[in-house]
């Protein structure tokens, strides 16, 4: 079975969001990953998944014992339902100020397992003047981040992961389809 997991655009959407962020017109609408100066691996289009349900936690950060580190593994797609695009709705102030993120200690560790991408259905893996060096340390050890995923309650587990970025070129932001098997 096949189930995207990739937020639809619509113009509605794409209005609202680019009235409120100068960052839309450069691919950051939707389902997408911050280039960070690098360019995608097109062997990571294709990953083993795994996602974690971590809904349950939103008065702190996501930590490295919420969720089974021993079941990841180099080179994964490890992606983190929150829960909160359902809840604050996509391109809202609160879903782009308030969203859940994971800690520090959580990154570097999903770094140290050599995974590919990370993904989340919230504005990124870390808030605010923190958001763009999270995402540049992810990338500058082989780690893409793709924010703004949905539907993440129907794949939780393990799973196959097939990410396909926009071939864009100069953009800081690179649009993306994501469809997972279950």
């Amino acid at each position: 079975m096949f189930i995207d997991i990739t937020l639809a655009v619509t113009p509605q959407i794409l209005q609202q969001v680019q009235a409120g962020h100068r960052s839309a017109y450069s691919g950051h609408v939707g389902t997408h990953f911050d280039v960070m100066d690098k360019t995608f691996p097109l062997e990571y289009t294709r990953r083993s998944g795994l996602f974690f349900d971590v809904s349950g936690i939103r008065d702190r950060d996501i930590q490295v014992t919420d969720i089974s580190m021993e079941a990841v593994r180099e080179g994964m797609f490890v992606g983190f339902y929150t829960g909160f695009l359902e809840e604050a709705g996509y391109g809202t102030p609160a879903y782009f100020k308030d969203h859940p993120q994971l800690s520090e200690e959580l990154v570097h560790a999903l770094v140290r397992k050599q995974i590919s991408i990370i993904g989340v259905d919230c504005a990124g893996i870390r808030r605010g003047k923190e958001h763009t060096p999270a995402d540049q340390y992810c990338a500058d050890h082989g780690v893409f981040v793709v924010e703004n995923l949905c539907h993440l309650s129907s794949v939780l587990g393990a799973c196959i992961v097939n990410t396909y970025p926009m071939n864009y070129v100069g953009w800081s932001g690179l649009p993306c389809r994501v469809i997972v098997e279950k």
